[in-house]
Parts: structure tokens; C-alpha cells; sequence
């Protein structure tokens, strides 16, 4: 299984004061009504970087008592849950995460989950800390378990692929790789996982707007040049986005050339390699961050899936261990530790 390191992002965010209330010129004015944060989200988080977690509950009980309970305010407190897992405070991080989770849940009676974009980071989160909880008691089981059941009921949605990524997290690294679809790609026609039974591959998914991932070129081409000789073949799964450079809509007539030219540029070395172009390997490989880098063996068994960038230092032995047959799963070498909630493209 995964290599699970605390992923949960603390911002440091100044909150904003309130204004004092003038007194009455005769007579001593009311108490002020309790004034909604002005941006819930960044308060919550930045009193959960201090450990406020009381603090954070009173900015939230102060907006939901103005405004309701908003897709902001269940993005805000789902943060109270990831902040509570990540302090080790898993009675409490279950909490929240349940609160957050029904509240969600009664929202989506009157809406539907992508009307807009907080409330799927919401329940997304809180599914997310749920399945950490029993992860961290022990049971892993119960925690794939109850991924399953929620990847089932919110499948046609677009938590799908945050959800398929930590089922993937906890239950991937072990089992044989999932086919990657090819009916669309870059560079030379792919090959199935399956034929490539045999040789070592890393897969990596990357985008064409995607900093982390430029990052690990060099790495990658490094690593092709040491091992190609002992058969290590690269994958490089990419997707359209509906746009180009600065955001700018763009259909596939022209995201396409768009997403070769910033191969060419950034990865000189893939531009021999295959470069298959489909939204459905990313959801069913759950790579909702890029870059996302899965290890395969000789078997066509996973030995590493790993959401995030990696140096060549971090992935060099593991890869020489591909390539020598004597990969391990790299989670059973290390101690389990919350699921990863944040990188180049998860919130």
C-alpha cells in the first residue's frame, strides 16, 4: 500500500478583526449582532493553525448564524476534521467529518453535487477523514469498505476520482495494475500493461499545466537512461482540461497540439515514449494530483503508488529494486500514517 504521509496543508491566515460598535450618545447601545466571517474558510483554517480548534468552531457557529449553512461554511468545517486527524485527535476528527458529511448529505437533496465547487471538496474531505479514522484504529478493512460504498453512490460525480485515489492509497500497492485505455494518445502506438509483463514501468501522470510534474523530468530521464538497458519503459497518461496556456478555454482541436508542445519543451525524453490522453485512466487510477507515480513490477503487480512529486534520490532505489525483481510493497516498509489530502492538484 500507499506511503502515507500527512498531507493535511496548514495555512497560516491572519482573521479579520471586528469593528468596534459605537455607543449610544444617551444611552448604552445593544450588543452587536455576531458579524459572519468574510472569508470562513481561510479564518477556520488559520485558527486550526494555531490548534484553536474552539476558535475555529466560533467562526463557523458566527458565519452559519448570518449566512446560513453554506457550501463555504461545510468546505470550513470539513477543514476542522482534517485538522483534527492530522492532530492525532481521531474521536474528534470523526466528528466533524460525520457532521460535515450528513449536513452534506441534506444539502444534496435541493442541488446537485457539482453546482458548484465547495461541496464537493466538503464531502470529498469528509469521506476522506471518516476512511483515516478507521484506517488509523486498525481497520483497514472498514475503511476500504466504506471508500467503496461512497465511490459507488457518488460515481457519476466528480469526487470520483479523489475517492478512487484513497482506495488506491490504502489497497493498490500488491495488486496487479489496472489497464490503461489507449484510444486516444501522443508518440508511438501504447502497449497494454499486460503485454509489457515482463519489464519493469513506471506510470506517470502528468499535465500540461502542471509545475510539480516539469519538475520530475529530469528525474525521469535520468532514471531511463540508467535502467532502459535492463528493460524499464515509462507510460506518461495525460488528459485535457478544457484549456490551454493562462486558462484560456480551449476545445481538443486545440488542447491537443497545446499538450505536445509542452511535451516537446518540458519533456524532451518523452517524446519517444507513449503518451496515452484520457480522462477515464486518470479516474480510474485516481489521480486527482498530478503528478501521480506508480511503480510496476515484472508481474504487472503495483509496488508503489505515490500521489505527488518524487526526487531521483526517492525514487532511484525503489526503482533499481523494480528492475533487480526484489520490489516490495513500499508501504509495508513503513508505518501507516494519515492518507494525503493536498499537492499540485488536490485540495
Amino acid at each position: 500500500m500507499m506511503r502515507f504521509s500527512n498531507w493535511l496543508v496548514v495555512l497560516v491566515l491572519a482573521s479579520c478583526a471586528a469593528a468596534p460598535v459605537a455607543a449610544h450618545a444617551q444611552a448604552a447601545a445593544p450588543a452587536p449582532a455576531a458579524t459572519a466571517p468574510q472569508n470562513v474558510i481561510a479564518e477556520v483554517r488559520a485558527a486550526i493553525a494555531k490548534g484553536d480548534f474552539a476558535g475555529g468552531e466560533q467562526v463557523l457557529a458566527a458565519y452559519r448564524k448570518t449566512r446560513g449553512t453554506t457550501p463555504e461554511a461545510l468546505e470550513a468545517m470539513s477543514w476542522l476534521g482534517r485538522g483534527a486527524l492530522a492532530a492525532k485527535q481521531l474521536d474528534t476528527a470523526e466528528d466533524y467529518a460525520l457532521q460535515t458529511y450528513d449536513l452534506c448529505v441534506e444539502a444534496l437533496k435541493t442541488r446537485k453535487m457539482d453546482d458548484e465547487p465547495r461541496l464537493p471538496i466538503a464531502i470529498g474531505a469528509a469521506i476522506e477523514v471518516r476512511a483515516n479514522v478507521h484506517a488509523q484504529r486498525g481497520a483497514l478493512a472498514d475503511a476500504v469498505h466504506l471508500l467503496q460504498e461512497e465511490l459507488a453512490t457518488y460515481r457519476a460525480t466528480s469526487i470520483r476520482t479523489r475517492l478512487q485515489k484513497n482506495i488506491n492509497l490504502l489497497s493498490l500497492e500488491g495488486k496487479a495494475a489496472p489497464a490503461l485505455e489507449f484510444a486516444d494518445y501522443l508518440g508511438p502506438k501504447p502497449v497494454s500493461l499486460a503485454t509489457l509483463k515482463g519489464k519493469p514501468v513506471i506510470v506517470f501522470f502528468w499535465a500540461h499545466w502542471c509545475p510539480d510534474c516539469k519538475a520530475m523530468s529530469g528525474a525521469l530521464e535520468k532514471l531511463l537512461a540508467s535502467y532502459r538497458g535492463q528493460g524499464l519503459t515509462v507510460i506518461s497518461p495525460t488528459q485535457r482540461y478544457g484549456y490551454v496556456a493562462s486558462r484560456k478555454t480551449a476545445p481538443p482541436s486545440e488542447e491537443t497540439p497545446y499538450i505536445e508542445r509542452i511535451r516537446n519543451e518540458s519533456y524532451a525524453w518523452m517524446a519517444k515514449e507513449s503518451v496515452p490522453v484520457s480522462e477515464e485512466n486518470f479516474k480510474n487510477y485516481g489521480a486527482s494530483t498530478t503528478p501521480t507515480v506508480v511503480l510496476v513490477d515484472r508481474a504487472g503487480i503495483v509496488r508503489l503508488y505515490h500521489p505527488g512529486q518524487m526526487t531521483f534520490d526517492e525514487l532511484e532505489p525503489l526503482v533499481k529494486a523494480l528492475v533487480a525483481g526484489k520490489a516490495t510493497n513500499v508501504a509495508a516498509r513503513r508505518a501507516p500514517s494519515p492518507l494525503r489530502a493536498g499537492s499540485s492538484r488536490t485540495r
